[in-house]
């Protein structure tokens, strides 16, 4: 394969992550204030509400995606290409650090660590994915392991910052399902070379919901609850990624199984 280096703007990325650390400013910068949106469908009354911080953080999400597009428009390999595939870790980083930062009170240090954190990882995300466009990028290797390192990290901040909220189970699910998801949709699509499994993904998914809810209700600190759900994630994406290269699964469950008992060990150890 013929080699070659693409660096993106930095310029650029400093936009990006201004413009979506303002944004998680701006919704700590609003009124608690809870919107309420009510309706009747055959006689019967329904109401929803909302508060425009989380409105917000949704939005930097979403805002992080287009500002990913944006970025990448300047590579030489996109050209007209869709973009969509290097938009989820991204999307991803934004709403788990926003999460947090919506959830923690602003005079705290550890709102104002995580606010830069924050910005660290999602120029990190930006850089990343504007290498892994180019396979035969030599910042590649390093780039695949940067955005497989941060999803699961990411999905863990999310875990434990959704553990802490101590939110129902039903609203739980829905995020643990779509991170799960996304988190293994793309280390799938790194892995295995650029190939989509969504089924594989979907399966993973699955899995993870079941476990969040039979671990739900038992008396864990959100360390080891966090933990508990990270290890079979990257055991269940480990093993289908070895299956789907062929690998024999005597072979394949290996590494899976010692990665699963040693990070719950150290999670029970930690927490």
């Amino acid at each position: 394969m013929k080699t070659n280096h693409y660096s993106p703007d930095l310029n650029r990325i400093s936009v990006l992550v201004a413009v979506v650390l303002l944004a998680f400013a701006l919704a700590r910068l609003l009124s608690t204030t809870a919107y309420a949106l009510a309706f009747e469908v055959f006689g019967r009354s329904i109401r929803f509400e909302f508060d425009m911080r989380v409105v917000i953080v949704l939005l930097a999400s979403g805002l992080t995606a287009t500002g990913m597009d944006w970025l990448l428009r300047s590579h030489p390999m996109i050209k007209d290409k869709r973009t969509v595939e290097y938009w989820f870790v991204p999307m991803l980083t934004a709403l788990v650090f926003g999460i947090p930062l919506y959830l923690l009170p602003l005079s705290t240090l550890w709102w104002w660590g995580g606010f830069a954190v924050g910005g660290v990882f999602l120029g990190f995300v930006f850089w990343a994915e504007y290498v892994v466009v180019s396979p035969g990028d030599t910042s590649y290797p390093t780039a695949m392991v940067v955005l497989t390192v941060t999803s699961f990290a990411l999905y863990l901040i999310l875990v434990l910052a959704l553990r802490y909220a101590n939110l129902r189970l039903f609203l739980l699910t829905p995020a643990f399902f779509i991170a799960s998801f996304l988190v293994s949709l793309r280390t799938l699509h790194l892995r295995l070379g650029r190939r989509w499994e969504a089924a594989w993904a979907v399966g993973i998914a699955l899995v993870l919901v079941q476990l969040s809810a039979g671990f739900h209700y038992l008396p864990l600190s959100p360390i080891r609850y966090g933990v508990l759900l990270l290890a079979p994630l990257y055991a269940l994406v480990s093993l289908s990624s070895s299956l789907l290269e062929g690998i024999p699964i005597r072979r394949a469950v290996l590494e899976p199984a010692v990665m699963l008992l040693l990070v719950w060990g150290a999670g029970f150890w930690l927490g």
